[in-house]
């Protein structure tokens, strides 16, 4: 289900969330960010839409296109994450941060799981994955490792919870 996205805190308003059938920064899901808005994968690899029980997964630019999560990294827990869909206004409240790298599959299993960061625990909850590259942080490191997206080795995941349905 398309929706939009908004993070105060980072001046991010009204950002369009694609969903795909697919995963985190695949082809399809790094072409719809290159477009310029989010991309939400869903299906055997991917999460689940606004709202669901499980892990909505949103991926989005920082350092090109429209550079949508520049400021990613400066959302703190607490943090509300707004998104509106057709049907309803779903609020999550950030609860914390996770890295991942995209030469681990263990981690990419740890970000794609249905409880973020905990591959094999059922979900009881709406959670939300918010996740970005970390390009800089790994240039600083000297990593400038990249796959055929040029995605970086790390991404930058912030993790939260449903908290309200308007």
């Amino acid at each position: 289900m398309r929706g939009e996205l908004s993070i105060s805190r980072i001046g991010v308003r009204g950002l369009e969330v694609v969903p795909y059938r697919g995963w985190t920064d695949d082809a399809p899901g790094t072409e719809i960010q290159n477009g310029g808005v989010a991309a939400s994968p869903y299906g055997p690899r991917g999460g689940t839409g606004p709202g669901g029980v499980g892990n909505y997964q949103v991926t989005a630019h920082r350092l090109s296109s429209t550079r949508a999560f520049l400021r990613l990294p400066e959302v703190r827990r607490g943090d509300r994450v707004f998104v509106r869909t057709e049907e309803a206004m779903y609020v999550y409240r950030i609860t914390g941060t996770r890295e991942t790298s995209f030469r681990s599959e263990r981690s990419l299993r740890a970000q794609r799981a249905p409880v973020p960061g905990q591959p094999g625990k059922e979900a009881t909850r709406a959670m939300i994955t918010l996740s970005t590259c970390a390009t800089p942080e790994d240039h600083a490191e000297g990593n400038f490792w990249a796959d055929e997206f040029d995605n970086p080795e790390h991404r930058i995941d912030k993790i939260g919870v449903l908290v309200a349905v308007r």
